[in-house]
C-alpha cells in the first residue's frame, strides 16, 4: 500500500514523523510531502521518505508577513506539483490544508483503476474548524470536508462536532486517537532550564488566547504560601506584556520556540503539566506529557475528558480560576495522587495512545477505503 502523508506548511513535524514511522513499521510504503520546518531540525526520517516539495523559495523570518506572502505565492504551483506526484499513491492523507478556499480545487485527482478510483483522499481534522479564522475561512473549511473519502478526528467530541455541527456524513468520520510522542521522550538528557528544588508546574506550547494562560495566572496568584514554581514556556502568538506584568515572582517565562532537543528538559523536570484551555479539540502538548509519564490538570473541554478517563489527568471547569486554584493546591499537596496519575499516563502512552495501535487503526481505514 502506497501512502502519502501531506503537511504542506509543516505545522506538526512530531506528529507527521510519528505517524509516518508507525505506518512504515506496519508495512505501508510511506512518503511524507511537506516543507522545511522553519524553527529548527526535525526527527530524521526512519521507515519512510521525506520530500520537502512545498515552499522551497519561502523567504523571511518564520511567522513574518514576508514569509506568509512568499508561501501563498507558491501555494498553487506547489499543490499542482504535488497533484502530479499523487498519481503514484493509493492513499493521500492530508494533515493540514490552510488555504481552504483554494485547496478545494487543488486536491489530487482520482484516476480510475480496476478496483475503483484512486487515490483515496483522507484528511485529519486536527482542528475541526480554524481558530482565529480569516474572513471566509470557516465556510471554506466546511466545503473542503465534502471532498474527502474519510475524515479522521482525534476524539469522540470531534466526531460529534463534525457530524452534528457541520453535518458531515457519519460514515466518513473516523475516530483515531492522537498518539503519545514517545520519540521525544527518548531524547538525550539535558539540564533543566532553571535550577530549583521546588515542585514545578509546567504550561507548555504556543501562547495563544484560547489557551487560558491568563486564567492560570489568576489561579496561581491566589495559591497561598505556594512552595512551587510555574513555568510557562513557548512561542507567543499574542501580546503577553500584561501576563508578564501580572506574574508573581514564582512564575518563570520562556517566551520563545522550544525545539525538540530542548523539550525533554522541561517535561522531565515537571511534576505536573497544566492545560487551562478555553477550547480545544485535542492537544499535542497533552500527548507529549503522556509520553513522559506526567500527570495532567486539564480544562473540561474538547477531547480532554476522554484522556482524563484513563486516570492520567484531573479536570476543572474551563475559565474558572477558583476551581483551578483549588485543584492545583490539592494536587501539589498530594504526592500519592501525582504518582498514581503518572503511572496511568505511562500506561495510556503504551496502550491506547501508542503509535503501534494508531498505525493499525489507520491501516484498517485505508484498507476499507481501497476495497
Amino acid at each position: 500500500m502506497r501512502v502519502h502523508v501531506v503537511d504542506p506548511s509543516a505545522y506538526t513535524p512530531p506528529y507527521d514523523h510519528a505517524l509516518c514511522h508507525a505506518l512504515g513499521e506496519a508495512g505501508a510504503e510511506v512518503q511524507l510531502f511537506t516543507s522545511r520546518f522553519a524553527y529548527g531540525p526535525v526527527a530524521p526520517a526512519e521507515g519512510y521518505v521525506r520530500r520537502e516539495l512545498f515552499y522551497r523559495a519561502a523567504l523571511g523570518a518564520p511567522g513574518s508577513r514576508v514569509r506568509q506572502a512568499a508561501k501563498l505565492a507558491q501555494h498553487v504551483p506547489d499543490m499542482l506539483r504535488y497533484r502530479r506526484a499523487a498519481r503514484n499513491a493509493d492513499i493521500v492523507h492530508f494533515q493540514w490544508l490552510a488555504v481552504q478556499h483554494l485547496d478545494t480545487y487543488l486536491l489530487p485527482r482520482r484516476r480510475p483503476t480496476p478496483s475503483g478510483p484512486r487515490p483515496k483522499r483522507v484528511l485529519t481534522a486536527h482542528d475541526v474548524l480554524p481558530r482565529e479564522p480569516r474572513p471566509g475561512q470557516l465556510s471554506a473549511q466546511r466545503r473542503l470536508y465534502d471532498h474527502f473519502d474519510a475524515v479522521v478526528v482525534h476524539s469522540a467530541h470531534g466526531r460529534d462536532r463534525l457530524t452534528g455541527e457541520l453535518g458531515i456524513d457519519p460514515a466518513r468520520v473516523h475516530v483515531i486517537p492522537h498518539g503519545a510522542f514517545t520519540h521525544l521522550a527518548a531524547g538525550p538528557a539535558q539540564s533543566p532550564p532553571f535550577q530549583t528544588e521546588k515542585p514545578v508546574v509546567l504550561c507548555f506550547g504556543l501562547m495563544r488566547p484560547y489557551k487560558g494562560i491568563d486564567v492560570l495566572l489568576e489561579a496561581w496568584r491566589e495559591i497561598e504560601d505556594s512552595d512551587a514554581e510555574l513555568w510557562i514556556a513557548g512561542m507567543p502568538r499574542m501580546d503577553i506584556s500584561a501576563l508578564l506584568a501580572a506574574a508573581p515572582p514564582n512564575v518563570r517565562f520562556v517566551p520563545r520556540f522550544i525545539n525538540d532537543a530542548e523539550l525533554p528538559a522541561y517535561f522531565r523536570r515537571a511534576d505536573l503539566v497544566v492545560l487551562s484551555y478555553r477550547e480545544i479539540d485535542q492537544s499535542g502538548v497533552l500527548f507529549t506529557a503522556l509520553a513522559f509519564g506526567k500527570p495532567l490538570l486539564l480544562s473540561d473541554v474538547g477531547g480532554f475528558p476522554e484522556v482524563a478517563a484513563t486516570g492520567a489527568a484531573r479536570l476543572v471547569p474551563s475559565g474558572d480560576p477558583v476551581a483551578l486554584q483549588h485543584a492545583l493546591e490539592g494536587l501539589l499537596g498530594d504526592p500519592a495522587a501525582l504518582t498514581a496519575m503518572s503511572a496511568s499516563a505511562r500506561a495510556a502512552a503504551e496502550g491506547p495512545y501508542s503509535w503501534e495501535a494508531i498505525a493499525r487503526a489507520h491501516i484498517r481505514l485505508y484498507e476499507h477505503l481501497l476495497t
